[in-house]
């Protein structure tokens, strides 16, 4: 990573700069009780279908899948159970920030353009930011509402670097799944750094002039 190339920051945030156990099982009841819905069975079993799927869709195409590829091939559709995740989720009663987050973006955010792509939803990510005390921490925010096509996504990718203005070098991708956050970005060109803590997150403290730190 050379930090006089990098010119911004692409975070993803569930998982990068948060971690909750707990509300990542909440959306799992919920995406379960929608394929139980779908497939007329008890959201328990529907819960284990889709992760047989997944698991089959990975193997047979060689990268992780995401819950909304599968819940298509189901029947449903990512519209609707983004819309369920936000009128069922509650991320405020799971989540508990960790106190170096933020002036840890504060201080990239001075050198760097800052931006959030999320494959959440409009509604949960505004939640998620007011926990974590990030609301106005980004110079732009891309949510699932925007597009409704998933990361990844190559035509997400390619408006997300034409937006920015910048060569694909210039920009740092920074997520917690590779197949979903950061395989394209590589592939474009772009740095990346996997993160699956907090403690890998702040890694980024590397990119902090000294005297700013």
């Amino acid at each position: 990573m050379n930090r006089d190339l990098i010119k911004a920051v692409v975070f993803d945030l569930d998982g990068t700069l948060y971690v909750s156990d707990p509300f990542e099982h909440a959306v799992w009841e919920s995406v379960s009780r929608y394929a139980g819905e779908l497939l007329g069975i008890p959201s328990d079993e529907a819960g284990q279908r889709i992760k047989e799927l997944r698991q089959r869709l990975t193997e047979e195409r060689g990268t992780q899948q995401t819950l909304a590829v599968a819940i298509e091939m189901l029947g449903g559709t990512v519209p609707e159970m983004h819309r369920r995740f936000a009128e069922e989720l509650e991320p405020q009663q799971y989540i508990q920030p960790d106190p170096r987050v933020k002036p840890l973006l504060d201080q990239l955010g001075k050198r760097y353009t800052s931006w959030l792509l999320t494959n959440n939803n409009q509604t949960l990510t505004n939640k998620i930011l007011a926990c974590l005390d990030l609301e106005q921490s980004f110079d732009h925010i891309i949510t699932i509402n925007d597009t409704w096509r998933p990361k990844p996504d190559q035509s997400v990718l390619d408006q997300v670097l034409s937006d920015l203005d910048l060569p694909p070098e210039a920009v740092l991708f920074v997520g917690d799944r590779y197949d979903i956050d950061l395989r394209l970005p590589e592939q474009q060109g772009c740095p990346v750094l996997l993160t699956k803590t907090i403690d890998q997150l702040m890694q980024l403290d590397v990119l902090i002039p000294s005297d700013n730190i």
